[in-house]
């Protein structure tokens, strides 16, 4: 089947997510949604809301989502060693350099991130996510590329895997006719084919672009445009790495498409909508100031309109009346429910949490990620499956073509997302983790703490929870056991000498009075010192013992 007929056929499953995607465009960014146009308008005049509180939203939550996604001053990846595979347990030594070596190739694809323009276009796709609940990102050889829902249909299985995508792009004809050869561009001002329209050169041609699994799993694609496969356009990508990826922000079981965050709320953004119009028309009319003059008074109309500030007329203040709009309670009403309707959307889309930091910290991407979380429930889960993973996957896999990146040996080494679901993860361990022990000390006393919990166990566990390697990090057990062994030995010597110099003091122990004594006195001392010196270790310097007294 032709793209174009089975674009058409799948728009009918399309219709009622894209109207209500282009209600709720209209109602927060006019600007990302509009109805599936056969061709480009020059200039659209687009809705302007009567609040800006959807729009607000929006990028806020877009922006929140964006910053927990892809982190700007950290990495969301670790590569690690699948030691399942290995059959074996890796030494330290050689465990250490490649977590080294896997350091800098995760330093490397953040700097290619950082200078891509990949950011700006995942902050748009994330907008689209949220105000309809779809987004399709292609990421091609010059970058990505966005696809909003009214320019691409899909196409899901029963287990809600992606099948087929079709995307629609309006191309100039003047443009078009670089790539394509003469017989497969229909002659100027001929009669149209199947609804095509031949008009002028600068009329938009209908380019169609038909993805889809073939029967070995791998994605393959080509473009058409007029119904005839556009030369040079075949391409085939394996699963785990297509560039193709389709994204959505809430999912429903048995719908090829997502729902949005502005369609839960729909109903609470359209009161407010409704409610700002009409207080700020219902306060434009009270503001208009009419005076009635009475037809049987003596005051004329011209008199009242001529005066000026301050000038003196002649009339009956009973001739003259001010018209009021007498709903300054019902203002009153509305203000009072547009102000409760305003918070209950910020709150859904997370504005009352304002930043304070000038610069992103690791701290404040992990709460923002627990925030996120917690108000948008699986929605962490659904993008890291849908998005992070093929993302990066993509992203590696276009390094390694491009020699850039050292190949890695897929079979051995495993990228583990550390951002999303697995970095919330780390955060609830390590607060479960200290609210644990901080209970104990409160209810206890800090120094049961001691008596039964293991201090370089909760060393480890902390730092798994922050994510960090503790290889050649902390001490090992024998490392301490030995350090504590030979701290004795050195306060036990200490001990000793102290006591024979206290001791040197008595009669029974002055070599002046008891000369025997004097002579075991120093053949202890030198043997003292022939044990420090057997462990590498000299007495302590400007110690020393005890003169005798005389």
């Amino acid at each position: 089947m032709k793209a174009r007929a089975r674009y058409s056929q799948l728009t009918h499953g399309r219709s009622q997510f894209l109207d209500t995607a282009v209600e709720c465009s209209r109602l927060t960014l006019p600007y990302l949604v509009h109805e599936d146009l056969s061709s480009r308008p020059i200039h659209q005049k687009l809705h302007t809301p009567w609040q800006s509180v959807g729009s607000k939203c929006v990028v806020n939550l877009a922006a929140k989502l964006m910053l927990a996604l892809i982190p700007p001053q950290t990495t969301f990846f670790k590569l690690q060693v699948r030691d399942d595979k290995l059959g074996q347990e890796i030494p330290r030594e050689i465990k250490s350099e490649l977590d080294l070596s896997f350091s800098k190739m995760e330093r490397m694809v953040m700097d290619y991130i950082n200078a891509s323009s990949d950011r700006v276009i995942v902050h748009q796709a994330l907008k689209h996510l949220i105000v309809s609940g779809n987004a399709l990102i292609f990421m091609g050889k010059d970058g990505l590329k966005n696809f909003p829902l009214n320019r691409y249909v899909i196409n899901r299985d029963g287990n809600g895997n992606v099948c087929e995508i079709i995307t629609k792009e309006l191309i100039s004809r003047r443009v078009l006719s670089d790539d394509l050869p003469e017989l497969l561009l229909p002659k100027v001002n001929s009669p149209g084919d199947d609804g095509y329209k031949t008009g002028s050169d600068d009329q938009d041609v209908e380019v169609y672009t038909y993805v889809r699994l073939d029967k070995n799993g791998r994605w393959v694609w080509h473009q058409e445009a007029f119904d005839k496969i556009i030369p040079g356009s075949r391409s085939t990508a394996p699963k785990n790495t297509s560039p193709w990826l389709v994204l959505r922000f809430n999912t429903v079981d048995g719908e090829d498409y997502g729902r949005g965050r502005v369609e839960e709320f729909l109903g609470d953004i359209r009161s407010l909508e409704g409610l700002s119009q009409a207080l700020v028309e219902g306060s434009a009319a009270a503001s208009k100031v009419v005076f009635l003059v009475s037809p049987s008074s003596t005051t004329k109309p011209k008199t009242i309109a001529d005066a000026g500030n301050g000038a003196i007329v002649q009339g009956r203040p009973d001739d003259v009346g001010v018209i009021q709009v007498g709903k300054t309670a019902d203002f009153r009403t509305a203000a009072e429910q547009m102000q409760n309707l305003e918070r209950r959307i910020s709150d859904a889309f997370l504005v009352l949490q304002v930043r304070q930091s000038e610069r992103t910290t690791a701290e404040e991407v992990r709460l923002t990620q627990m925030e996120l979380e917690q108000q948008l429930g699986g929605l962490f889960s659904l993008l890291t499956v849908e998005f992070l993973v093929p993302y990066l996957n993509r992203t590696l896999h276009i390094l390694q073509r491009n020699k850039e990146l050292p190949k890695i040996p897929r079979d051995m080494v495993r990228p583990q997302i550390v951002a999303g679901v697995n970095a919330l993860g780390r955060g609830q361990d390590q607060q479960s983790l200290v609210q644990f022990i901080t209970t104990i000390a409160q209810t206890m006393g800090p120094e049961i703490i001691g008596k039964y919990l293991d201090p370089g166990e909760y060393v480890k566990r902390l730092a798994a929870a922050q994510g960090i390697d503790v290889l050649n990090l902390v001490k090992s057990a024998e490392t301490m056991e030995q350090e504590q062994q030979e701290q004795m030995q050195m306060q036990q010597q200490q001990a000793l000498m102290e006591q024979a110099g206290q001791l040197a003091g008595t009669p029974l122990m002055d070599p002046s009075k008891n000369p025997a004594m004097g002579r075991s006195l120093n053949d202890g001392y030198d043997q003292l010192q022939q044990d420090a010196n057997n462990q590498g270790e000299s007495p302590t310097a400007g110690e020393e013992e005890a003169p005798p007294e005389g």
